[in-house]
């Protein structure tokens, strides 16, 4: 099973927007095909407002509700949450579910660092297999936070990779092709234990900084065809 958990806001309680559910809707239909000889199911959560709000972490707990949903409806199968911007965020954070067996967290939106405050946890992501896509010119969520963040959970977790889409911005498009592909190449290899394209493989057995900062190459999508 996989969660889709589309972008939101850091404040809002307005109601989710259409568009960030469409944007998500390319990487559903990716994952469905791509899994639908192993029975793979793809969801979109939708949530109960746009708004992260604080230390409500809204976002999250609606993640942490929908698979409750999942175990209550299909019983005991692995789940990967897979989210965009603030849904990064929300997929990182309710990775703790013992459901939840892997993560992928495309552009994620996370704070900025600040001394005073309790850093962004990352002890949740131990034992699941957690993958960090992030475009190198980002204007809306910085790509060095997502790094320090895979920095800090590598230490407890070594099945954590991050990919760099160089040149590409929050919506990850210019690179579109070669995203979906490296998506749908973690999620089925975690989901369903297979092998893992090489260059997935050894950005999740290199130690840092080469495992979360590996480039994603032009064609990838390409080269698992030929």
């Amino acid at each position: 099973m996989v969660l889709l958990l589309p972008d939101g806001e850091p404040e809002s309680v307005r109601r989710p927007s259409p568009l960030s559910y469409a944007a998500a809707l390319p990487l559903g239909r990716t994952l469905a095909r791509a899994g639908r000889t192993d029975g793979l199911a793809v969801h979109a959560v939708h949530y109960r407002c746009r708004g992260w709000n604080g230390p409500e972490a809204r976002l999250a707990a609606d993640a942490t509700w929908a698979v409750d949903e999942v175990v209550r409806r299909y019983g005991d199968v692995p789940v990967c949450l897979a989210g965009h911007g603030m849904g990064g965020r929300a997929a990182l954070r309710a990775a703790g579910h013992t459901a939840v067996t892997s993560v992928l967290a495309m552009a994620p939106w996370l704070p900025e660092d600040d001394v005073a405050a309790t850093p962004e946890p990352v002890k949740q992501l131990v034992g699941r297999q957690v993958m960090i896509v992030h475009g190198t010119n980002d204007a809306r969520t910085d790509p060095e936070l997502s790094y320090r963040l895979a920095e800090r959970a590598k230490k407890t977790n070594r099945d954590t990779c991050r990919f760099e889409v160089h040149s590409d911005g929050h919506a990850l498009r210019q690179h579109h092709e070669e995203v979906l592909a490296l998506a749908a190449d973690f999620v089925l290899g975690a989901l369903f234990t297979r092998n893992f394209a090489r260059p997935v493989a050894d950005a999740l057995a290199a130690p840092p900084p080469l495992g979360l900062r590996m480039p994603l190459a032009a064609g990838f999508g390409r080269s698992l065809r030929s």
